[in-house]
């Protein structure tokens, strides 16, 4: 589609029911984002040129709703796309791959090099390098395009603004050089790939899963290479609670060691039983042998091996709760959810740093704010450093959002809706 083609039809009307199937059909929100498509079409063209036949692409970010530290052990995991989401303008042509994201250098490599380069690691060239490849590794003839990526999931917001762009990259190169239809856990497959061994994160695949997918899922990663994902028909903007992430502003810098430590331990674990991973240690077993197990693996990793099975064992809860439109027992669980990955998980403050302790102060703000009215609150994504999820009595809301913006700041409460799309072309 020619680029003042792809203009026109984006300010059509009838355009406006694919925007609001996206981001959402509250307030003025799917118009913001139509002149943000608009934009993005322009500095496009400033950027590559005004002949061009081009390509839109959309990828969500993701809130993860139970299943904390779960998938890398092949267990369960509760979470949903959200209206947050990168998009892309892309043209393809030329013998080199350019990416532009707003706001940093842009990205350039040859289709005929993709083999990983040491001294990338970290990138986001990285990123787009060990895609490119492993779809060439799966028979696509990747050639040269061009792209111009924003994204308003905030780096560093719990959001898993990484995997979005991965699985945006990885929807372009399949809709360019494919058929355009590899399934969502594929996609994610490849992006995890490149995660782990071009840009050097040890990260498990739900991230990139839930942005692929998009909607409300549950994931079971106990077969490793064929994860199980089913969509729950339960709609959130019904249920008089406004969901939001709480930004509590940590610093994720020089955070690896501790991330790495979880799987680590309860890898050691799991090796107690002669096995690789918790899934596949039978729960009343591992309680059977505690004493065992604490002196061979230590109290640390005992304790986040409980975290795990109960977790694992919550999300199905959460999701016959959710599916049963039983939502006062889904937040019960979210605040059990919370509970375990404080005490046991033990991921709401690095040990190497016990003054910065954001996540803790943020949720017992939440308890003391939510308590009374029926809330829940939970720690969200990785841990250690970064946010709080918290489900607010929509009544509540904007009294609550001002009491955590005047401690973390504004902007800092962020509200968030379900997308059901994953990440897909547009037009």
């Amino acid at each position: 589609m020619r680029l003042n083609e792809a203009k026109q039809k984006l300010s059509e009307p009838q355009f406006s029911k694919i925007l609001a199937e996206l981001y959402g059909i509250d307030g003025t929100r799917p118009e913001v984002c139509r002149l943000r498509l608009l934009r993005a079409v322009e500095k496009f063209e400033t950027l590559f040129g005004r002949k061009r036949d081009i390509r839109i692409y959309s990828a969500p970010g993701r809130t993860e709703m139970g299943g904390n530290h779960t998938d890398h052990q092949g267990g369960r995991v509760l979470a949903a796309g959200v209206g947050l989401d990168a998009i892309a303008v892309v043209a393809a042509g030329g013998k080199e791959i350019t990416v532009q994201s707003e706001g940093f250098p842009p990205t350039r490599i040859s289709p005929a090099d993709l083999a990983p380069k040491p001294g990338e690691k970290g990138s986001s060239t990285a990123l787009v390098r060990g895609i490119c490849s492993g779809f060439s590794a799966l028979g696509r003839k990747i050639g040269g395009f061009q792209a111009y990526l924003q994204s308003d999931v905030l780096p560093g917001s719990g959001l898993s603004s990484s995997a979005a762009f991965e699985v945006l990259i990885g929807r372009i190169a399949d809709d360019l050089f494919g058929g355009g239809d590899m399934d969502a856990v594929s996609i994610a497959q490849v992006s995890q790939d490149a995660e782990n061994r071009y840009f050097g994160k040890p990260c498990g695949l739900m991230d990139q899963t839930v942005c692929a997918a998009g909607g409300l899922v549950t994931i079971d990663f106990h077969d490793q290479a064929h994860p199980a994902v089913s969509k729950i028909p339960f709609c959130f903007s019904g249920c008089g609670y406004r969901l939001c992430i709480i930004d509590t502003k940590g610093d994720h810098s020089c955070l690896t060691a501790d991330y790495a430590a979880i799987p680590e331990e309860m890898r050691r674990v799991s090796a107690c039983f002669g096995k690789t991973l918790l899934s596949q240690v039978k729960k009343e077993e591992f309680y059977a042998n505690l004493p065992a197990v604490r002196r061979k693996a230590g109290d640390r990793a005992v304790l986040r091996a409980i975290h795990f099975f109960g977790e694992n064992d919550r999300v199905l809860q959460q999701t016959a709760a959710l599916s049963k439109n039983r939502f006062s027992d889904f937040l019960h669980l979210v605040r059990e959810s919370g509970r375990s990955s404080v005490l046991y998980l033990q991921n709401a403050y690095s040990p190497s740093r016990i003054e910065s302790q954001g996540i803790p102060l943020g949720l017992a703000l939440c308890e003391h704010f939510l308590s009374a009215c029926g809330g829940a609150w939970r720690l969200h994504g990785g841990g250690f450093a970064g946010t709080v999820q918290a489900y607010v009595p929509t009544a509540d809301f904007e009294p609550f959002r001002r009491e955590m913006e005047s401690v973390f700041g504004p902007g800092s409460c962020l509200p968030l809706s379900v997308r059901a799309a994953g990440a897909v072309r547009i037009l």
